[in-house]
């Protein structure tokens, strides 16, 4: 049976369909397309009260979240920066709890973009608010650069060779959170990539997998959580 790889989702006051104009929780169909490809089932996850993240999560084998607006600066002890964007409270506090349940259970986690920044935050961390060149030049466009793993990392396993990445983002993990080591870096010594050093699977990359043709990241993501799945329908013991 192919693992459930839960998906956050965006959560928007106006999108459009048809006739339509309404409140919507929406996911660019990239990212379950990325699961998919992956061999992994995905399931949308809109923004709820905190408190069901854990029952929710223990239904899932694995767990995406995804990118987005800025992190609000509070979360992380940061007076805004003019350059951040208007907060996102909602989503901040739902996908904080879901990291939170993922942690907990040792349920497999990818945290693309906003939730690598996300986790950072959720483990005790800060961020930079700002980067100057890491956003792509026309809004709305996915730019290109490269990343170069760290060897021995779990990131550096799946995809051991530099390559390149699409990201749009203007905003980086500064001091570490607990736990996490960092696993790829940009030219520039941005963090690209983070995971937590125990056995946990646990991983964040800053660009977006999903707007490129390289699944290795979310296939890593799919084959520990059908793993996890596997040896829980056996009753055996996580590993």
């Amino acid at each position: 049976m192919k693992p459930l790889i839960g998906v956050s989702t965006y959560l928007e006051t106006s999108a459009r369909w048809g006739v339509w104009d309404l409140p919507a929780a929406l996911l660019p169909m990239a990212y379950p397309r990325l699961v998919q490809r992956a061999g992994g089932v995905a399931v949308m996850l809109p923004p709820d009260g905190p408190a069901t993240a854990a029952s929710l999560v223990a239904r899932l084998d694995g767990l995406v979240i995804s990118g987005g607006p800025d992190v609000e600066p509070v979360r992380y002890g940061a007076v805004p920066d003019p350059r951040t964007g208007p907060p996102a409270r909602e989503r901040d506090e739902w996908e904080l709890a879901l990291i939170e349940a993922a942690l907990a259970s040792g349920t497999p986690l990818l945290a693309i973009c906003r939730g690598m920044q996300l986790l950072n935050v959720a483990l005790g961390g800060t961020l930079i608010q700002h980067l100057e060149g890491h956003t792509a030049a026309t809004l709305g466009v996915f730019g290109e650069h490269p990343v170069k793993p760290v060897p021995g990392t779990r990131y550096g396993t799946a995809v051991p060779e530099e390559s390149d990445v699409p990201s749009s983002h203007h905003q980086a993990v500064d001091r570490l959170g607990e736990g996490l080591i960092v696993s790829a870096y940009a030219g520039d010594g941005t963090v690209e990539a983070v995971e937590l050093v125990d056995e946990r699977w646990v991983l964040g990359v800053q660009w977006h997998p999903e707007m490129g043709e390289d699944v290795r990241v979310m296939t890593a993501l799919v084959s520990e959580s059908s793993r996890r799945a596997s040896t829980a329908a056996a009753g055996g013991a996580w590993a």
